[in-house]
């Protein structure tokens, strides 16, 4: 078998997939920076999302009803969240990180922190 990264013929064990740790060091370095380059846009949008509902909830606030037009104003991007629940009546939770919002209306969103544990 070859090393990935400068071809040479691997010796040692046979689950070995680099020759020398440098190659491996450069394989991975050069991986994170492709994920990097394609993630942190997203990631800049997660987190101004993030900082947008503390902002509107305060450092100590877990449950706070607001009008959607306060987060439009401040620019909130609702097409990026960090997952969703469909809970039994069939309202979805949108959640961002520590946070999760509820749509009710187009004019009124519940917005939860999460318990820290």
């Amino acid at each position: 078998m070859k090393c990935p990264m400068c071809k040479e013929k691997i010796l040692g064990r046979r689950d070995k997939k680099f020759c020398s740790t440098s190659c491996k060091s450069e394989y991975h370095r050069k991986l994170r920076k492709v994920t990097k380059g394609v993630t942190l846009p997203v990631d800049k949008v997660l987190h101004r999302n993030r900082s947008i509902l503390l902002e509107v909830m305060g450092k100590r606030g877990t449950k706070k009803m607001i009008n959607r037009s306060v987060l439009d104003e401040k620019k909130f991007n609702f097409n990026y969240m960090t997952g969703y629940y469909v809970n039994s009546k069939n309202k979805t939770y949108h959640y961002i990180y520590d946070f999760s919002y509820m749509v009710f209306s187009e004019e009124k969103i519940m917005i939860n922190r999460m318990k820290k544990y």
